[in-house]
């Protein structure tokens, strides 16, 4: 396993698809990252060498990316910002309603089961 960006990449899977596990990269920017760097799209975790390694953090920090804790922390700010203001979303979030105008006469089931806070 390959601890990169503060999440582990198995050693078998492709490049492209073991980047997606880092949150906040998905398919698009994998790939991306793979033709930036001129890697195949077959080539596994465990044929990079350092400096492949160091590359793809340096064109990482170039991107301005937010990724994994910074990423989560901004959205959950985001949540209780909505929240404290009192937004129509911040409101239905909070008591467990959708959020984005599904109807609640016979289908809000799940959205009250699935209550954030």
């Amino acid at each position: 396993m390959l601890y990169f960006l503060e999440t582990n990449l198995p050693h078998q899977k492709p490049v492209y698809f073991a980047l997606t596990r880092v949150y906040g990269i998905g398919k698009g920017t994998a790939s991306f990252i793979c033709k930036k760097l001129g890697f195949s799209i077959n080539l596994k975790i465990k044929n990079l060498n350092q400096e492949q390694i160091t590359e793809m953090l340096q064109l990482l920090d170039t991107l301005n990316l937010s990724l994994n804790n910074e990423l989560k922390k901004l959205k959950s700010m985001t949540l209780k910002k909505l929240i404290s203001i009192k937004s129509y979303r911040g409101l239905r979030r909070v008591r467990g309603l959708p959020v984005r105008g599904q109807r609640t006469h016979t289908n809000a089931k799940s959205a009250k089961k699935n209550k954030r806070f």
